[in-house]
């Protein structure tokens, strides 16, 4: 079995599918990786099935259904070939930016399933915070992101919509089981290595939270990084995109559940409004 690293990454047709590459390249010089990407034709790219004969009679009402059926074959025929290109633009983007394994994947589905049946080949799931079939409204928030970052096991990728390269990472910490694997996730990870390391607790100030805090940036500092700690007061959402934009962070890193919701079946409020808002990438951890 290969033990080479891959990245698994999600393109389609908007205008994050490139920000998405450029990521993607990104990570993957830093891990050593080689990369999957995938287009997934999914159900509303299948040609419409529409009943138009009516009352005609037999020999037209055949002919009508056969014209149909070519249509139905021409129509799925470019669906396909604007998938190929699609992912041939996209590799072009990776293979451009230095990555040597680049593989291509065209595939016909739910995007959700194509996730949970592959990610146990990657490390990380790439995907953009918008698909192209979403609007540009502020809060507007993807519905395939929301169901891959709660199918998948493995770490996911929320891309912003323009790539600028990556040196000053926060990384949310409220002491749940989920920010803690986050922690341990960017200690461990050569992702994250020799970049500027920032941990931030939204709460009051008293020996608990500074205990808390002290303990995440051992675990960090184990793991060799330079580590500052910040602790901030106000609601979590508000608070965290504060730091980020006053203080120029390049990513978010956080857990995928507040510790209160792991047992929701959405994910947790704070990650979807962090989502929602947030300028930068967010790498979610679960």
């Amino acid at each position: 079995m290969s033990t080479e690293k891959t990245l698994i990454a999600l393109v389609d047709g908007s205008a994050y599918s490139e920000s998405v590459c450029h990521h993607t390249a990104w990570a993957a010089g830093r891990m050593g990786a080689g990369v999957k990407l995938y287009h997934v034709l999914g159900r509303r790219d299948a040609p419409d099935r529409q009943d138009l004969s009516g009352a005609i009679r037999l020999g037209a009402r055949s002919r009508l259904l056969q014209e149909l059926a070519e249509l139905d074959e021409q129509r799925a025929k470019l669906t396909h070939a604007h998938g190929r290109a699609i992912l041939e633009d996209a590799a072009e983007i990776v293979t451009a930016a230095g990555v040597e394994r680049v593989e291509t994947r065209l595939r016909q589905g739910d995007i959700v399933d194509t996730v949970t049946a592959k990610e146990e080949t990657g490390e990380m799931i790439i995907v953009g915070k918008r698909g192209e079939a979403a609007d540009f409204a502020k809060l507007h928030l993807g519905s395939n992101v929301e169901r891959i970052v709660r199918a998948s096991h493995k770490p996911v990728l929320v891309t912003s919509r323009a790539f600028k390269p990556v040196n000053k990472v926060l990384v949310a910490f409220d002491g749940g089981a989920t920010s803690m694997k986050a922690l341990d996730y960017v200690a461990r990870d050569p992702l994250f290595a020799g970049l500027s390391i920032t941990v931030v607790k939204v709460g009051p100030e008293n020996d608990q939270t500074t205990k808390a805090l002290n303990d995440a940036a051992a675990l960090l500092r184990a793991g060799g990084h330079q580590v500052d700690t910040r602790l901030v007061s106000g609601q979590a959402e508000e608070a965290l995109s504060e730091v980020i934009e006053k203080d120029g962070f390049d990513m978010l890193v956080m857990g995928a559940y507040g510790h209160s919701r792991v047992r929701t079946l959405i994910i947790g409020s704070t990650t979807s409004e962090m989502i929602r808002t947030c300028k930068v990438p967010v790498v979610l951890i679960r």
